[in-house]
């Protein structure tokens, strides 16, 4: 099914072309197989695990496992210059969109920068290894005001995206989501709507998470009665760029089409049922049926909505389908980044399958704390 062009308007307050389509040219991703996107599509191609055993005096966490960006070292790797004061999630989000500058321009389709490029991050609550400290600065100093004010900015949830617009010069849109699990779906959405307002040329979409005794703790007193840890925790970030289809320059390849986002809150109680109804809309709003459906990425959440999540998954779209772009058994829990490395994950997958082309996608995610959403893609195998 070929999706129908939207039509063009201006938008008088930009002078810039309205478009209701959008498309995924390019992606990177930081995550726990390295830096880079050959990196993580080599390792979710060989599905490899990444887990280790964390040094206890350097993270202090009780976890038996974790999986972390190996070598992460932010001022080695992005240099000494404006990281002194960075911590790991603002390093992870720098880093990603840095890889997936140096791609772009290594593929020779550069990413232009400006005005015109908005960035849009998703996350949980930023760093709870930064807010934590500071917070636990102003208990133990002689008086409360006596807390490290340089790091002020760190405990921010939108320092990340702050520090990669100013690193790397985009002046477009800045946008931090605080979305849980689904937030790079809501971050996309939020896209879409930037591009089809004529607010920006491009954006580029991802979230960040990181890992740190804080979450640790966090993750293991906020976890639900019925739930395990399935995976051990995981970090990093992961970039797409989104850009209108209208206006895509000539010697651009799509990857992918964005065709419909469904987010709801699950107010009955009733989390698997809002879910359904969630992925049921989705597929009517992108005019996809389920046998058009190449792969359905869940999210991997433990308990009972996440074992209602693969449940639905693999009765609407089949288990060859569901079992297609797997990351979370690989990478971890990656909490607010997991979406984003399921559509790195499905791009991967289809990009080492010509029979993926012109089929869909659906990608989905539940929080614990009720938030639900759902993705649909065209897969386009690099067409225009």
């Amino acid at each position: 099914m070929t999706p129908v062009p939207a039509k063009e308007v201006t938008t008088e307050a930009r002078g810039r072309p309205r478009t209701d389509r959008a498309v995924i040219t390019a992606w990177s991703a930081v995550s726990p197989y390295g830096l880079g996107r050959a990196a993580y599509a080599e390792g979710i191609a060989a599905r490899r695990p990444t887990a280790a055993v964390p040094d206890p005096a350097a993270w202090q966490t009780p976890d038996a496992g974790a999986c972390l960006v190996p070598g992460f070292d932010i001022r080695q790797i992005l240099g000494r210059a404006g990281t002194r004061t960075m911590d790991r999630a603002m390093g992870l989000a720098v880093t990603a969109v840095r890889e997936l500058f140096e791609e772009a321009e290594a593929d020779e389709h550069p990413v232009t920068r400006g005005t015109g490029t908005a960035l849009v991050l998703g996350t949980t609550l930023g760093s709870a290894a930064s807010q934590q400290n500071f917070s636990r600065a102003s208990f133990v100093g002689d008086k409360p005001y006596d807390v490290p004010a340089q790091l002020m900015p760190n405990t921010l949830m939108n320092s990340p995206a702050g520090a990669s617009a100013i690193r790397f010069g985009l002046k477009g849109p800045n946008t931090t989501l605080a979305g849980g699990r689904p937030a790079a779906l809501l971050a996309l959405a939020y896209a879409r709507r930037l591009l089809a307002a004529g607010r920006a040329e491009r954006a580029l979409v991802g979230a960040v998470e990181e890992y740190s005794g804080a979450r640790s703790w966090l993750e293991r007193h906020s976890r639900g009665a019925d739930e395990e840890q399935g995976a051990p925790l995981g970090e990093g970030c992961a970039m797409l760029l989104l850009e209108p289809a209208d206006t895509l320059p000539e010697d651009r390849p799509a990857l992918a089409e964005l065709l419909a986002i469904d987010v709801r809150v699950d107010v009955t109680g009733d989390l698997p049922g809002t879910l359904r109804e969630s992925v049921r809309h989705a597929l009517a709003e992108s005019g996809v049926t389920p046998d058009e459906v190449w792969a359905a990425a869940g999210g991997g959440l433990t308990g009972a909505a996440g074992e209602a999540e693969r449940t639905l998954l693999t009765e609407v779209f089949g288990r060859q389908a569901a079992d297609r772009a797997v990351c979370h058994e690989l990478i971890g829990d990656t909490a607010s980044a997991q979406a984003a490395f399921q559509l790195a994950a499905v791009l991967v997958a289809a990009s080492a399958d010509p029979a993926s082309a012109g089929r869909a996608a659906v990608v989905t995610s539940v929080d614990r704390e009720g938030l639900v959403a759902c993705g649909v893609l065209r897969l386009l195998g690099g067409a225009r």
